[in-house]
């Protein structure tokens, strides 16, 4: 079993990350995961969240809002909506991002209003987690 696998993360804005980690901590749609070497393959969707990287250097943790994580045996690789590093993300980010989504909450159809309050239920919980 290796020890490190390659784990990639991008935004549409820029790479944050291309390194080899030891365990990738993922804020996954249905709950969090660990990605390891040698994991059995699987594609899940993000919920807003922090995404910790552990290399050999030590820990990188990224604000993530929305995207994709595929992971293999071989590897990561997490394509996000949108993605910071947590030391960049600033109070005023955050509330931006609630207020937009409190506001598609009003405008959500009956099926739909689930969803969106989660979404401001998860962007609320991001923030406090990033103590802003």
């Amino acid at each position: 079993m290796a020890d490190t696998m390659q784990f990639d993360l991008v935004s549409p804005e820029r790479r944050l990350a291309s390194v080899q980690a030891r365990e990738v901590r993922i804020p996954g749609a249905d709950g969090d995961l660990t990605a390891m070497p040698d994991h059995s393959p699987l594609i899940t969707t993000l919920r807003p969240g922090i995404l910790t990287v552990v290399t050999a250097e030590g820990m990188n943790d990224y604000a993530v809002i929305g995207g994709f994580a595929e992971i293999s045996a071989a590897g990561a690789s997490v394509l996000a909506e949108r993605a910071m590093p947590k030391a960049e993300v600033k109070a005023s980010d955050m509330d931006a991002l609630i207020a937009d989504a409190t506001a598609e909450v009003a405008e959500a159809p009956a099926e739909g209003k689930d969803a969106a309050n989660k979404l401001v239920a998860d962007l609320q919980a991001l923030k406090a987690a990033l103590g802003l």
